[in-house]
């Protein structure tokens, strides 16, 4: 990797889990934002090694790329903490030491399962009574991927996804801490006014694509817009580089930064 590719870490709070890293692409003008999360049920045993092949690979096709680490279950995570840290990630972006570099009129949140989650979720901040973690955000979503995203809660306790990892996080089920489910649920904070995708393998069993189809239901009928990709593959498939899921990503994001570049020429 090029000194020009290397990483800049920020930390955003005081523990060894509360950093980002900003990977930024050639050049010297502000670069549209990608944010991603990465997955593994929220629990601390998966961390950010696994959203760092794609930052990487966003920031060679000429995005600001971020790996967001947050506490997780088992680390200090949970309620509220593991959704406070995504959210005060985020809102860090403009102190971070790339700050100069970020376009931050536009920013998209990409996560893969419980990362689906977050960035769903982040997407819907704004909808968040005051008070509630994560809420009145200073970096505002302005678009988001969920890849094989967590974004029906009550669905994923009913259908014990993760081996009850839904409960872990929140603390309880929907009965019993049912504040915490309306405030960290992303189908619970609809309409978001945010587009999002939502890309889900046919073959996933760890997290169904019923999810992303619940999801999208839900969102388009709040006047949302939402897209559902199936591609092939299974749960893991949709993090592969070289694969359906990812490239779907890319050409949306790509088509996205051009429509916002066609805008801007069109301006007077």
């Amino acid at each position: 990797m090029s000194q020009e590719t290397q990483p800049l870490t920020h930390a955003y709070g005081s523990g060894p889990d509360q950093f980002l890293e900003v990977t930024l692409p050639d050049g010297d003008a502000p670069a549209p934002v990608v944010v991603v999360v990465h997955g593994g049920f929220w629990r601390a045993r998966y961390g950010i090694e696994l959203a760092r092949p794609l930052v990487a690979d966003l920031a060679a096709a000429g995005w600001a790329a971020v790996a967001v680490e947050y506490r997780r279950v088992g680390a200090g995570g949970g309620w509220p903490t593991t959704l406070a840290d995504v959210a005060a990630a985020l809102d860090s972006l403009p102190d971070s030491p790339a700050a100069a570099r970020l376009d931050l009129t536009d920013v998209t949140v990409v996560g893969h399962s419980a990362g689906g989650h977050l960035a769903a979720w982040a997407a819907g901040r704004g909808q968040l009574p005051a008070g509630a973690p994560g809420g009145n955000p200073r970096v505002p979503v302005t678009a988001a991927v969920s890849q094989a995203g967590v974004l029906d809660l009550d669905a994923a306790v009913a259908a014990d996804l993760g081996d009850g990892a839904t409960v872990a996080l929140l603390g309880g089920t929907p009965a019993e801490v049912p504040d915490r489910y309306a405030a960290a649920d992303p189908v619970r904070l609809l309409p978001t006014g945010v587009p999002v995708l939502c890309v889900h393998g046919e073959d996933d069993t760890t997290v169904p694509p019923e999810q992303s189809r619940r999801y999208a239901a839900a969102a388009t009928a709040a006047g949302d817009a939402v897209e559902v990709a199936l591609v092939p593959g299974d749960h893991m498939a949709a993090i592969d580089l070289d694969g359906p899921a990812w490239r779907r990503v890319v050409e949306w994001l790509t088509a996205r930064r051009t429509a916002a570049a066609d805008r801007t020429t069109l301006e007077p």
